[in-house]
Protein backbone atom coordinates (compact mmCIF):
# COMPACT_ATOMS: atom_id res chain seq x y z
CA UNK A 1 0.00 0.00 0.00
CA UNK A 2 1.39 3.23 -1.20
CA UNK A 3 0.64 6.68 1.07
CA UNK A 4 2.05 9.92 2.23
CA UNK A 5 2.38 9.83 6.21
CA UNK A 6 2.85 12.48 8.59
CA UNK A 7 2.79 12.78 12.15
CA UNK A 8 0.89 15.63 13.69
CA UNK A 9 0.45 16.63 17.36
CA UNK A 10 -3.36 18.64 17.28
CA UNK A 11 -6.58 19.60 18.21
CA UNK A 12 -9.82 21.17 17.90
CA UNK A 13 -8.00 24.84 18.12
CA UNK A 14 -6.00 23.96 15.04
CA UNK A 15 -6.59 23.62 11.13
CA UNK A 16 -4.55 21.37 9.44
CA UNK A 17 -4.23 22.61 5.85
CA UNK A 18 -3.16 20.23 2.95
CA UNK A 19 -1.51 21.24 -0.36
CA UNK A 20 -2.06 18.87 -3.18
CA UNK A 21 -0.97 18.35 -6.61
CA UNK A 22 -3.91 16.24 -7.73
CA UNK A 23 -7.49 14.86 -5.86
CA UNK A 24 -6.82 12.49 -3.43
CA UNK A 25 -8.15 10.87 -0.11
CA UNK A 26 -6.69 13.04 2.65
CA UNK A 27 -7.51 11.50 5.98
CA UNK A 28 -6.70 12.23 9.68
CA UNK A 29 -6.83 9.38 12.18
CA UNK A 30 -5.78 8.78 15.64
CA UNK A 31 -3.21 5.97 17.02
CA UNK A 32 -5.77 3.08 16.74
CA UNK A 33 -7.04 4.00 13.54
CA UNK A 34 -4.31 4.18 12.36
CA UNK A 35 -3.34 0.92 13.34
CA UNK A 36 -6.20 -0.57 11.49
CA UNK A 37 -5.58 1.02 8.54
CA UNK A 38 -2.25 -0.22 8.01
CA UNK A 39 -3.03 -3.64 8.77
CA UNK A 40 -6.19 -3.29 6.01
CA UNK A 41 -8.78 -3.54 9.12
CA UNK A 42 -12.31 -0.74 9.19
CA UNK A 43 -11.00 2.03 10.37
CA UNK A 44 -13.00 5.84 11.00
CA UNK A 45 -10.99 9.16 9.88
CA UNK A 46 -12.06 13.00 9.55
CA UNK A 47 -11.33 14.20 5.89
CA UNK A 48 -12.13 12.52 2.71
CA UNK A 49 -12.02 12.76 -0.94
CA UNK A 50 -10.16 16.11 -1.83
CA UNK A 51 -10.78 17.57 -5.36
CA UNK A 52 -9.34 21.38 -4.79
CA UNK A 53 -6.35 22.17 -3.16
CA UNK A 54 -5.85 23.12 -0.35
CA UNK A 55 -8.36 21.11 1.52
CA UNK A 56 -8.89 21.49 5.35
CA UNK A 57 -9.65 19.33 8.44
CA UNK A 58 -10.01 20.51 12.03
CA UNK A 59 -8.80 17.82 14.23
CA UNK A 60 -12.44 16.81 16.66
CA UNK A 61 -10.04 16.25 19.70
CA UNK A 62 -6.44 17.17 21.05
CA UNK A 63 -3.86 14.55 20.26
CA UNK A 64 -1.23 12.88 18.15
CA UNK A 65 -2.86 12.61 14.88
CA UNK A 66 -1.74 10.97 11.71
CA UNK A 67 -2.34 12.32 8.80
CA UNK A 68 -2.62 9.75 5.88
CA UNK A 69 -2.82 10.53 1.88
CA UNK A 70 -3.96 8.00 -0.71
CA UNK A 71 -4.99 7.30 -3.97
CA UNK A 72 -7.40 4.50 -2.59
CA UNK A 73 -5.61 1.52 -4.79
CA UNK A 74 -5.20 3.74 -8.05
CA UNK A 75 -2.21 3.91 -10.13
CA UNK A 76 -0.66 7.81 -10.03
CA UNK A 77 1.04 10.19 -8.22
CA UNK A 78 0.34 12.60 -5.50
CA UNK A 79 2.66 14.70 -3.32
CA UNK A 80 1.36 16.78 -0.63
CA UNK A 81 2.38 19.41 1.85
CA UNK A 82 0.72 19.98 5.11
CA UNK A 83 0.75 23.46 7.40
CA UNK A 84 -0.57 23.54 11.13
CA UNK A 85 -2.94 26.63 11.22
CA UNK A 86 -3.20 27.80 15.04
CA UNK A 87 -6.65 29.42 15.58
CA UNK A 88 -6.15 29.69 19.70
CA UNK A 89 -6.53 33.22 20.74
CA UNK A 90 -3.73 34.59 22.73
Amino acid sequence: MNYLHYELETGPHDIVEVTLTSAANVQLLDEANYSNYQAGQKYSYVGGYARQSPCQIRPPRSGRWHLVVDLGGYTGNVRASVNVLSTART
